[in-house]
């Protein structure tokens, strides 16, 4: 259970809301959980790879259910949850790393210990294998490896590599088998080189660089990662890709999305532009947001984001809405018709993964 701090925090807003709605609310799926890994994951590698592991760790208390699945599934009983989309917690630190071996053996151990955990209950558990794409080859195996495994989609940096940009033909084979598998594509926050790379520099920071880099240098790299899928032409080639982008929040994207076609349409007379369509239009079709507490996002779900966006409990971390997931859902979603709370809380993210539930 969360410790009273937490708790009263998540209390915190949540008065008024109508509870016996609350708890009459389908079952939801979030699509951006995560799982806490054993102190002793990594143990294994040989130590001339171990020395180049991050030092920094996520930090935090944690219920029991983020490293048991068995306690997992009883608070997803209490909190009116029936599946989750997993993302790793210390593992997400090593999309940060420049030695490439290091990562790839380390995701390796992750995906197998990740499908371990989910196959304790593969109808509530769906993991989503870590992919080092340094090497695209190597990439391309360990995501059909990953769906072996009985994993679901692939998740990558959010901020690459200054060599690799996401507008380069460097990932072009990835994109190709992703969209073929079906898997979709995942960047979460807090991942590659941006202020995660060094976690520990993050985490010492006097408060107010906390917060710039918490809410401005995050909100640059989602915007960044978005502009360059679409603007790059990457959906126009691969036509059955899909792009999540986890944890980043809604708001900013209509209006995102209205600025980028204004300047599209200003823009295209002066010569030729890599997409022939509107870029609201492309990530209509192609790209997902996940909302947590975006209160401001949530307003805007009244003429757009109903296929594109899906609600997220963030458990076990700080920002998790457990124990009160449907009071939060309330709170987001009053007053929206029954079959539009469905898509956002429940619908969409088992379509777009083929969950099969």
């Amino acid at each position: 259970m969360p410790d009273v701090e937490i708790e009263s925090r998540k209390l915190a807003g949540l008065e008024g809301i109508d509870l016996a709605a609350a708890v009459t609310l389908p079952r939801m799926v979030s699509a951006d959980s995560h799982v806490v890994e054993p102190d002793d994951l990594w143990s294994e590698m040989p130590d001339r790879l171990k020395a180049e592991l991050p030092k920094a760790k996520f930090g935090g208390a944690a219920p029991a259910g983020g490293g048991d699945p068995n306690a997992r599934l009883l608070d997803q009983a209490e909190d009116g949850i029936e599946a989750e989309i997993l993302f790793p917690n210390n593992g997400s630190i090593l999309f940060g790393l420049d030695h490439v071996e290091t990562q790839q053996v380390g995701f390796r151990i992750y995906n197998e210990w990740l499908a371990d955990f989910c196959k304790t209950a593969p109808k509530n558990l769906f993991g989503v294998p870590c992919l080092s794409v340094y090497d695209i080859d190597h990439a391309v195996k360990e995501l059909q490896r990953g769906y072996d495994l009985g994993l679901v989609g692939a998740m990558i940096w959010q901020v690459p590599h200054p060599d690799l940009s996401f507008t380069s033909d460097h990932y072009e084979r990835l994109w190709a088998a992703a969209a073929e598998l079906g898997a979709p594509i995942n960047c979460h926050i807090l991942t590659g080189h941006s202020y995660a790379k060094d976690f520990d520099r993050f985490t010492k920071a006097p408060p107010v660089e906390m917060i710039r880099d918490s809410v401005n240098t995050k909100q640059h790299d989602a915007t960044t990662t978005l502009f360059d899928f679409i603007f790059s032409g990457i959906f126009d080639r691969h036509p059955k890709l899909k792009l999540v982008l986890a944890e980043s929040e809604v708001g900013w994207v209509p209006f995102l999305l209205q600025q980028w076609d204004y300047y599209f349409e200003r823009f295209r007379r002066k010569g030729p532009m890599p997409i022939t369509r509107r870029p609201s239009e492309i990530f209509a079709d192609h790209v997902y947001c996940t909302f947590l507490e975006d209160f401001v996002g949530t307003r805007a779900f009244s003429f757009w984001g109903e296929r594109n966006c899906m609600w997220s409990n963030d458990y076990p971390h700080y920002n998790m809405t457990f124990p009160h997931s449907r009071a939060n859902v309330e709170k987001h979603l009053a007053g929206a018709p029954p079959e539009k709370r469905l898509r956002l809380t429940r619908d969409n993210a088992v379509e777009l993964y083929s969950l099969g539930i």
